[in-house]
C-alpha cells in the first residue's frame, strides 16, 4: 500500500486525540431536598380577604400535583402524586409519606405507589390521592381547622374524565374534608386563559398524554378535541427502552424512570427535519458536539503511582530474585543427574557381578538390588542412561549423541523357539516398533506438508506471474469465502446465545432425547423395563453427541480459538497479497478497517467518536446519548412509524381538525380565526424547536398565503395553575360551585352529571356539563 494512503488512515483513526476532553453529565434523578413547614400565613390572608375572594387551587397532574391560595401568583407546593407507607417492626411504628418525602427514607423509595394509573391522566389509588390531599392542606396550614376545610376548592381534571372518578373526588372533598364547595375545570383551558386566548387551537402535550381542542369564543369545541395517548411518561419509558437496547449486553449502572424523565428534559429535542439529521447524525465529524454523555456513579480502583527510581528497585529484586531461583533450580538438576550417575554405577556393578554366577547366587544379588529378572535391569541401565544423556544435553551443553537403532529382532522369531522371557521381551519390542514407526510416519508427514506448502507456493508464484489476473480473481473468492465462514461462524455463536433459535433448539431436543427411556431417532432404542442398553453399537449413535457439543461451550476450547485464528490468518493473508499487487484494493477494504472501532457505526452509537476501555469503570459506567435526543421527541409526529403506536401525529390530528372539522362547520373564514392561534402548553412542549417544526408541519397542509400564527404558553408548566387562580376570584367562578349543600341533598350520583368540566369564562357560554 501507498505510504500516504496509510498515513492517511493513521491519521482517520487517531483524529480522537485531537478532541477536547468529553463533557460529562452526572445522572439526576427525583430525590429528597428538604423538608417543608406548614406554612399558616396563606390561611391568614386568606380569612381576612371578603367572603368568597380566596379558595384552594390545585392543579392535579400526573407528574405534579401544584397547590395554592387563588390570591397568589405562584403555587406554594409542588410535589409527585405519590405516597409511601410501611412499619417499622423494632421500632413497633408506621411511617407514612407523601410527595418528595417518599425519598427522604431508602425504605420508603421501596414502598412508593403512584395515585395515577400509569401513563393516563385518571386516578386510580384513591389511598394514595387522598394520602396526597392530607398532605397538601397541612402544607397549607390546614391541620388546626376544626370540622375540615373551610376554603373553596378549585382543582383541574384530565379531559373527559370518568364520571366515577369525578364522583369519587368529590366524595373525599365533601365527606372527608367538609370543603364548603368544589369546582373542576381542564388545565390545558386554564392555561389558554391565563394567557389571554379567545379562538384558537390548543395544543397541550403533559405528562399523560396530548390533547388538541379547538376554542371559539372562549367556548371549548369538546366535540371536536382529539387525544394523543403519547406524553412525558411515555417518552421516558422509550428512553428507558432504547438504552436498554443499545447496551444489550448489561450496563452496570442501575436505570430507573425517573433518570430517564431527567435526560428527556435535559437533553432531548425537536428536529426540524428528522430524516435528514438522522441520516447524518452519527457521523464522526462534530459527533462530539452532538452527543451528550451521561456519567454514572461508579467505584474507581485505586492505583498506587511508583516513583521511578522504586520502579527501578522492583525491577532489580525481581532480576535478581529470578537469578537466586535459576541457580537454585540448576543446582537441584545436577544434585539430581549425579543422584541418577550414582544410581546408574550402582546397577551397573551390579551386571558385572552377575558375569559368571551361578543362578541361585545370581537370585541372590538381583533380590539385594530389589531386581526381578536381568531383563529389568538391563531396562532400568537403558533408561537411566537415556535420562542422563538428555539431562546433560539439556543443562550441561553437551552435544546430543546418535541414537542406535531400536532392536527388533525378536519380531520374525516365532514363539515357539522363545522362553517366557523372550515373549515379553518380544511384546515390548512389538509395541517399541509401533510407536518407532508412527514417529516416522509422522516426521514424514511433516516433511510431506512442507513439501506440499512449498511446491503450491511455487505454482502460486507461477500463476501470478503468468496470469496475474485470474490469480487476482481466485484471491478475491478466497477471501470471500473465508469472509463467509467467519460471519457463519459469529452467527452460529449468536444462535446458541438466543434460547429460540434453531441451532438452541434441535441442542435442546438432543439433550432431552439422551434423557428419555425411550430416545428417538436412532437405529436403536432402548427396551422399557430391560437392561439390555445396546446404544453405541451402531456408530450412528454418537453422531448425537456431535450435535450437542458443538457450540455448547463456543469460544472456551482451545480448539475453537485456534480455529478462529486460522481463518483470519487466512484472510490476511489473501488481503497482504491483494494490497500488494491488485490496484482497487485498499486498506479500507480489509477485515482490519472493518473491524476497526473509528469506521465503526455500532461503535459511535454506543461509545461516540473516542475509544471505548471495558477496564476503565469510568467508561463503562456512561450512556452515550446521539440519536436518542431527537428520537424520542419525534414520536409525538411520528408515533406508528417510530415507536408503532397506532395513532396519527400531531400535525396530522391538527390538519384534521383544522382542514376536515371546522371547515364542516364554518367554511374556510370560520377556520382561518384558528389558525391565527395556535397554542402550546404543557411540559411535554417546552422541547427546542417544538413551535417551529408544528409551524412548518402545518404549513404543508394548509393552502397557500394561510396566515397561521403559533405560540407558546407564558409559563407552559405553571399557566394551568395561575389560571385557574385567577379564574378562581370572579362571579364566574362563584355561580359554577357546588356546594356541600347540594352534594348532601343530590348525592354523589348526581354529582357525577352535575359537576363542570370546563370553567374559562362566562359560565353560560364556558361551562360544559357531562349531561348535557
Amino acid at each position: 500500500m501507498a505510504p500516504s494512503a496509510m498515513e492517511g488512515v493513521v491519521s482517520t483513526r487517531d483524529a480522537w486525540m485531537t478532541l477536547p476532553p468529553p463533557t460529562l453529565h452526572p445522572v439526576k434523578e427525583a430525590r429528597f431536598e428538604k423538608y417543608l413547614e406548614p406554612q399558616t400565613d396563606g390561611r391568614k390572608r386568606a380569612l381576612a380577604l371578603p367572603q368568597g375572594q380566596a379558595a384552594i387551587v390545585i392543579d392535579n397532574g400526573s407528574y405534579n400535583v401544584r397547590a395554592g391560595w387563588s390570591f397568589e401568583d405562584k403555587p406554594r407546593l409542588s410535589i409527585p402524586p405519590i405516597m409511601s407507607k410501611y412499619r417499622d417492626r423494632k421500632l413497633a411504628k408506621t411511617f407514612s409519606f407523601a410527595g418528595q418525602d417518599c425519598y427522604a427514607d431508602t425504605t420508603a423509595r421501596g414502598h412508593i405507589r403512584n395515585a395515577f394509573e400509569a401513563g393516563t391522566g385518571i386516578v386510580s389509588n384513591w389511598d394514595v390521592m387522598e394520602h396526597v390531599l392530607d398532605h397538601i392542606f397541612i402544607k397549607l396550614g390546614m391541620n388546626g381547622v376544626e370540622g375540615g376545610i373551610d376554603m373553596p376548592i378549585v382543582m383541574t381534571e384530565a379531559v373527559a374524565n370518568f364520571p366515577y372518578s369525578r364522583k369519587s373526588m368529590a366524595e373525599i372533598i365533601f365527606e372527608c374534608y367538609q370543603a364548603p364547595s368544589l369546582v373542576t375545570g381542564i388545565d390545558s383551558l386554564f392555561s389558554y386563559r391565563h394567557n389571554k386566548g379567545d379562538t384558537g387551537l390548543v395544543v397541550s402535550s403533559s405528562y399523560s398524554s396530548t390533547h388538541l381542542i379547538p376554542i371559539y369564543n372562549q367556548k371549548p369545541m369538546l366535540a371536536q378535541a382529539t387525544r394523543l395517548n403519547w406524553g412525558g411518561w411515555h417518552e421516558a419509558e422509550y428512553l428507558l427502552k432504547l438504552i436498554k437496547l443499545k447496551y444489550h449486553t448489561g450496563f452496570p449502572g442501575k436505570l430507573n424512570a425517573s433518570q430517564a424523565e431527567q435526560m428527556v428534559r435535559d437533553f432531548c429535542y425537536v428536529s426540524l427535519d428528522y430524516d435528514k439529521e438522522l441520516s447524518g447524525y452519527l457521523e464522526w465529524t462534530g459527533l462530539e458536539d452532538r452527543e451528550r454523555i451521561v456519567q454514572y456513579p461508579y467505584t474507581e480502583e485505586v492505583i498506587i503511582q511508583k516513583s521511578e527510581e522504586e520502579l527501578a528497585r522492583i525491577a532489580e529484586r525481581k532480576k535478581e530474585s529470578g537469578r537466586r531461583l535459576q541457580e537454585q533450580a540448576a543446582k537441584m538438576r545436577l544434585e539430581r543427574l549425579m543422584k541418577k550417575e550414582e544410581e546408574l554405577e550402582y546397577y551397573k556393578d551390579v551386571q558385572r557381578r552377575l558375569v559368571d554366577q551361578t543362578k541361585k547366587e545370581t537370585k541372590r544379588i538381583l533380590d539385594d538390588a530389589e531386581v526381578k529378572d536381568e531383563a529389568q535391569l538391563e531396562k532400568i541401565i537403558k533408561e537411566l542412561e537415556k535420562t542422563i544423556r538428555k539431562q546433560r544435553t539439556k543443562d550441561l551443553g553437551e552435544p546430543e549423541e546418535e541414537q542406535e537403532a531400536p532392536d527388533f529382532s525378536l519380531l520374525d522369531v516365532p514363539d515357539d523357539q522363545l522362553d517366557e522371557a523372550g515373549i515379553k521381551q518380544k511384546r515390548q519390542q512389538r509395541l517399541l516398533k509401533s510407536n518407532h514407526d508412527a514417529r516416522a510416519r509422522a516426521r514424514a508427514e511433516k516433511e510431506a506438508e512442507k513439501a506440499r506448502i512449498a511446491e503450491e507456493a511455487r505454482l502460486d508464484e507461477e500463476r501470478r506471474t503468468n496470469d496475474l489476473e485470474a490469480w487476482l480473481e481466485d484471491k478475491r473468492q478466497a477471501r470471500l469465502a473465508k469472509l463467509a465462514q467467519i460471519k457463519e461462524r459469529d452467527r452460529l455463536k449468536a444462535d446458541l446465545g438466543n434460547r429460540k433459535s434453531l441451532a438452541s433448539q434441535i441442542r435442546m431436543k438432543n439433550i432431552a432425547n439422551l434423557a428419555s427411556d425411550t430416545p428417538t431417532g436412532g437405529s436403536r432404542k432402548r427396551r422399557r423395563g430391560g437392561d439390555d442398553d445396546d446404544f453405541g453399537a451402531d456408530d450412528a449413535d454418537w453422531g448425537v453427541y456431535r450435535s450437542v457439543a458443538i457450540g455448547a461451550n463456543k469460544g472456551d476450547s482451545d480448539d475453537d480459538e485456534e480455529g478462529e485464528e486460522d481463518l483470519e490468518a487466512a484472510v490476511r493473508a489473501l488481503e497482504a497479497d491483494l494490497l500488494e499487487y491488485d490496484k482497487d484494493f485498499t486498506y479500507e477494504n480489509t477485515l482490519e478497517a472493518q473491524n476497526d472501532w473509528s469506521k465503526s457505526l455500532l461503535h459511535a452509537f454506543r461509545y461516540g467518536p473516542r475509544p471505548f476501555d471495558p477496564s476503565n469503570p469510568a467508561e463503562t459506567h456512561r450512556l452515550h446519548l446521539n440519536v436518542e435526543r431527537i428520537r424520542v421527541p419525534e414520536v409525538i409526529f411520528q408515533p406508528s412509524a417510530i415507536a408503532g403506536v397506532d395513532q396519527a401525529g400531531i400535525v396530522e390530528i391538527a390538519g384534521d381538525i383544522l382542514n376536515q372539522r371546522l371547515m364542516g362547520l364554518g367554511g374556510e373564514e370560520y377556520r382561518d380565526e384558528f389558525l391565527r392561534d395556535v397554542f402550546l402548553t404543557g411540559g411535554n412542549t417546552l422541547f427546542e424547536n417544538f413551535d417551529e417544526r408544528l409551524r412548518r408541519g402545518l404549513m404543508g397542509l394548509l393552502p397557500a398565503g394561510s396566515e397561521l400564527r403559533v405560540r407558546r404558553a407564558g409559563d407552559a408548566v405553571l399557566d394551568a395553575w395561575r389560571g385557574a387562580a385567577g379564574w378562581a376570584g370572579t362571579g364566574e367562578c362563584r355561580r359554577a360551585r357546588v356546594t356541600r349543600q347540594e352534594y348532601e341533598e343530590k348525592g354523589g350520583e348526581y354529582m357525577k352529571v352535575r359537576l363542570p368540566l370546563t370553567l374559562v369564562g362566562e359560565r353560560d357560554v364556558l361551562t360544559s356539563d357531562i349531561g348535557a
